[in-house]
């Protein structure tokens, strides 16, 4: 066991760290359902001890508040959490499938085995939640992990490594803190699997490195998610949702709406009802300065660039100082405009009148498969039109964002907004390695196989027709 957790660009220890864990997980260490209980318990206790530093963390890293960060950071990890240890005995059990005739006297199951030593790379949108909730899965799949907070948030970086040291021997869980260069190091260490989650960008390099090991990976990354409002859309329960899905923590939400396609008929009156509840929502906690941060001054000049393309219809306020920008509305954005290249990331919210579904389905497919899609609609036939014609990672009918607090339902992207999935059992299939078994009887033998000639070859071809 190393005796002192990681810190810093150590890279000679990296290997030494992996084989470690390796060696734990491979000693059968993690194989039972009490062993894996016994981490997850000390994951939710530690969750439970260190709750006030970790808000603390976050609060100073990104100004979030304690309602929204206990909700959308802590919250939902002890969700996964609870999930995992009501059911993990169950997901551990070996899966029986059928076996063909042609092998009688046999039986298969499927046996799900730990990969190892897993390395997870987290972003700062989310730090603590994004770095926890995978924790889930790798400890209820049997592995050991090395953590690798955002450097982007440094204080919640600390806060982790605080609290994991504290709580986990290094063989089971360690945290190495750092830059891109120390992923970048960590990345060339050969883990038994990868979970990333990022921008595209970061993912194709995670990607390629995956690649000269082999390496089996899970990339969460992003998109330019849309929210497409029907005419026959409730507009004003409509507005309130997007509202808060898109400017909770600022827009720094991989799964944020990013812009939004309203029918023409009702674009007017959406708009003054969007306007009145972000308003509403927003509007005092941007005057007390208890609005989520940009993480950083680069982020900031990258969004404060967007505010220029198009007419500002409520907000475009802005503080560098502060890293502020108020919940904007923009209207009149060319597609082809800077804002609409890449995804937003930010609290600014371009919205585009639409004629026909049809226009909708060529605007949407014109850009890489986003990570969520939302649809506002009352007619079932109106909501498979789109969800059942578009690809996509996920998404909602008449709400935003909330499918990812459902520890029941599969995460993840598809295509350039991810590849591979988590959450709950998802995370659980994640992590761990499928064997496909069969037993054979040793009672009887089947002497066909081992015959040749015409007549076994038309026995073979009478079985497998």
């Amino acid at each position: 066991m190393l005796k002192e957790h990681i810190k810093g660009d150590v890279t000679f220890m990296y290997a030494t760290l992996k084989g470690v864990q390796q060696e734990f997980v491979f000693s059968g260490a993690m194989k039972s359902f009490h062993a894996r209980k016994q981490q997850l318990e000390k994951l939710k206790q530690m969750l439970h001890q260190h709750e006030q530093e970790f808000l603390r963390a976050v609060n100073k890293d990104l100004n979030k508040q304690e309602a929204e960060a206990f909700m959308m950071e802590l919250g939902t990890v002890h969700a996964e959490i609870t999930h995992a240890l009501e059911s993990l005995e169950e997901w551990m059990e070996p899966v029986n499938v059928k076996t063909p005739v042609t092998h009688t006297g046999s039986k298969s199951y499927l046996v799900n085995e730990p990969y190892g030593s897993v390395l997870i790379i987290a972003p700062w949108n989310y730090p603590i939640q994004l770095t926890f909730s995978p924790l889930v899965g790798a400890l209820a799949a049997g592995n050991s992990a090395v953590i690798k907070p955002s450097e982007l948030t440094p204080h919640t970086s600390s806060a982790i490594a605080a609290a994991v040291r504290a709580t986990f021997a290094q063989e089971i869980v360690a945290v190495v803190e750092g830059d891109a260069k120390t992923s970048e190091a960590l990345l060339k260490q050969g883990f038994d699997y990868i979970f990333f989650t990022g921008s595209v960008a970061v993912g194709k390099i995670v990607m390629k490195h995956a690649a000269e090991h082999l390496t089996p990976h899970t990339l969460e990354l992003g998109g330019k998610s849309p929210v497409i409002v029907a005419e026959d859309a409730k507009l004003d329960l409509a507005a309130k949702r997007i509202a808060w899905g898109k400017f909770t923590n600022a827009g720094q939400t991989c799964i944020a709406p990013d812009y939004v396609m309203v029918h023409e008929s009702v674009y007017e009156d959406f708009l003054k009802k969007l306007k009145k509840h972000t308003y509403n929502l927003f509007s005092q906690r941007t005057k007390e300065g208890t609005f989520t941060q940009i993480v950083n001054d680069k982020h900031f000049d990258r969004l404060a660039a967007f505010l220029n393309d198009g007419e500002i219809v409520l907000g475009g306020q802005s503080s560098k100082e502060d890293r502020l920008i108020a919940p904007t509305l923009l209207t009149d954005v060319d597609w082809d405009a800077p804002i609409m290249q890449d995804e937003i990331f930010g609290p600014i919210l371009p919205v585009f009148p639409f004629k026909s579904a049809t226009e909708v389905l060529v605007r949407v497919r014109s850009l890489p498969n986003p990570l969520a899609l939302y649809v506002f609609s009352e007619e079932e036939q109106t909501q498979k039109l789109y969800t059942e014609q578009l690809s996509f990672g996920g998404g909602c009918i008449n709400d935003t964002i909330m499918h990812v607090a459902n520890p029941y339902l599969p995460f993840g992207g598809k295509g350039p907004s991810g590849i591979g999935a988590y959450h709950g059992y998802e995370s659980f299939r994640t992590f761990s390695h499928q064997k496909g078994m069969l037993k054979q009887t040793t009672a009887f033998d089947m002497p066909l196989r081992y015959k040749s000639g015409k007549v076994m070859n038309k026995i073979i071809r009478s079985v497998f027709k």
